[in-house]
């Protein structure tokens, strides 16, 4: 199924119940249904960042207005409400945690934190720069927060507190944990990932990179994590105590024209899938090396992937606002 939707696709997802969802540039959230898409008028502007909602019911996202808006589909209606509003701020990055039921949002120099069942709770966490990235450990009880100089980490649900600072010159700009919680990983903006192992906060640089990379994504149940930023995509082993430490990151899909923009990966699976600035998508097998191509045709650079929890399908959109579900079935047999 393919959509154009007129609007750059700024995050493309599935809920809980493999319904795929695409937040837009005009404000916009579209719900796949059998009979194309629903929309919800979720913000005054663009959405700017989107992640599933804890109960995995809809998605949340953040617009240029100020506003914090989960949309969902309840039976044959749509719905919206708002779960937070911080006027004359851009919320720029959400997150949020299945396990622990928290959200997440970034308004400036601070980050909140909300609680998806108690419409009281309310944290807010300052910052003497911008936060520019926002990651919950697997347990949904610490969050990171990138932003100049490195990665703050905090107690989620605990006010007055003083972070753990994970220090490393430079711009953050993202940062994401391990499924095992052992280690956490930056994108900076100096086109680099830096990382720490989290039991002695020994640093694990990771460079090399041609551009900036903004999506990395870990895989075969945390084993594996690809990321773009390279006429390939990269893949890094995390495998074992030291995770990437001592050893080389392996680029599949060499593209001498394009750059990879993009990354996914199959939470089961030795697959990787990557989007292209030329809007191409193929999918890699790191077992037996096999590439394949699941979108041919080129077009604008890809904007947002997502897979399916059952690894089944593949959501994508562009930055034209080209968008669409690719079906990939018995992905493990494919390779």
């Amino acid at each position: 199924m393919i959509y154009s939707f007129d609007a750059y696709v700024t995050a493309a997802l599935f809920d809980r119940a493999d319904r795929a969802a695409f937040a837009l540039g005009d404000g916009t959230v579209r719900f796949e249904t059998p009979d194309g898409f629903v929309t919800v008028e979720a913000h005054a502007g663009a959405v700017l960042s989107a992640v599933v909602h804890p109960s995995g019911r809809g998605v949340v996202t953040g617009g240029d207005d100020g506003k914090v808006v989960w949309s969902r589909v309840e039976g044959d209606e749509v719905a919206a409400t708002l779960v937070a509003e911080v006027k004359g701020r851009w919320i720029e990055h959400v997150a949020t945690s299945a396990a622990s039921g928290l959200i997440a949002f970034t308004a400036g120099k601070e980050a909140h934190v909300r609680d998806a069942a108690d419409p009281k709770f309310l944290r807010v966490f300052p910052h003497e720069k911008t936060v520019s990235g926002l990651a919950f450990d697997p347990k949904g009880k610490r969050l990171a927060t990138a932003g100049y100089g490195g990665v703050s980490l905090w107690w989620a649900r605990i006010e007055g507190q003083k972070p753990q600072q994970l220090k490393w010159a430079g711009s953050h700009i993202a940062a994401l944990f391990s499924p095992d919680g052992k280690f956490l990983v930056s994108s900076m903006q100096e086109s680099q990932l830096h990382g720490w192992r989290l039991s002695d906060n020994k640093d694990m640089r990771m460079g090399g990179y041609p551009a900036k990379i903004k999506s990395l994504a870990f895989f075969d149940k945390g084993n594996l994590m690809v990321t773009a930023g390279a006429n390939g995509a990269v893949v890094w082993p995390f495998a074992g105590a030291n995770g990437p430490m001592g050893k080389e990151a392996a680029e599949i899909g060499f593209s001498r024209d394009s750059l990879v923009v993009r990354v996914a990966g199959v939470e089961a699976l030795p697959v990787a899938i990557a989007g292209q600035d030329n809007g191409k998508i193929w999918a890699a097998h790191m077992r037996s090396g096999r590439i394949e191509t699941l979108k041919a045709e080129k077009g604008a650079a890809i904007s947002s992937l997502a897979v399916s929890a059952d690894g089944t399908r593949l959501a994508w959109g562009d930055e034209d606002g080209e968008a669409g579900v690719i079906a990939v079935p018995a992905m493990e047999t494919r390779f």
